[in-house]
């Protein structure tokens, strides 16, 4: 039965939860909010969709107009460089992003009477990113479980692995991480030295078929 709508970016672990769950994804959605890199993602959502068959939309919902401030949009500063547990790395945090994507996914879940919606949010941006903590799933589901007739539920089932766990996972299944894209800066070639790349570096080492600028 196909009853999840996910939360897609075209990233590695969102690309993961895709291929995971194909069999029960109705509908792939993936957000342009204006951020940096936000083009080049949905590049790869589309080719990962359409090689599973799964429908995809766009929303785009350009946040740079709304005032919202982060590097990580077109608006703001230069991406910092290093780990996502370095202090820095809070430029890159798009304020409520998760919650505001959520929201408008659970209203286009209970329209199509899906039951669930599949988020990637993992243990390893806990660090920073307030709205992909643990606590913060649990209350946003609650809400749009008593703010839907179909009592729309969420799915996260990486919240408490880190992100090398993730990668194992999408190998085991045969993702194909050359498929997926990472870079906060947008670049056709990975820059390999922003916090995403940095992650990607670790979780994928071994078996990493991305190119990186450094």
């Amino acid at each position: 039965m196909k009853d999840i709508v996910i939360l897609y970016s075209g990233g590695m672990d969102s690309s993961v939860a895709l291929y995971k769950y194909a069999d029960r994804i109705r509908l792939a959605v993936s957000f342009n909010y204006g951020s940096k890199h936000n083009e080049r993602e949905i590049e790869y959502a589309a080719i990962n969709c359409k090689n599973l068959g799964i429908e995809h939309k766009v929303i785009v919902m350009d946040l740079n107009k709304m005032g919202f401030v982060s590097d990580l949009l077109q608006s703001g500063g230069e991406i910092p460089n290093g780990h996502y547990e370095d202090e820095n790395m809070k430029k890159t945090v798009v304020p409520f992003r998760n919650g505001i994507m959520l929201s408008v996914a659970a209203g286009l879940a209970e329209s199509m009477d899906c039951k669930y919606l599949l988020i990637s949010n993992h243990a390893g941006d806990h660090a920073i990113y307030p709205d992909c903590r643990e606590n913060f799933i649990q209350a946003m589901n609650q809400a749009i479980y008593a703010g839907t007739y179909n009592h729309v539920e969420i799915l996260a089932p990486f919240t408490n692995i880190n992100k090398r766990a993730i990668a194992l996972i999408g190998k085991e299944i045969g993702v194909s991480f050359e498929n997926t894209y990472s870079c906060y800066n947008g670049q056709e070639i990975h820059c390999g030295i922003c916090g995403t790349c940095t992650e990607r570096k670790e979780a994928l080492d071994g078996f990493d078929p991305t190119k990186y600028q450094q």
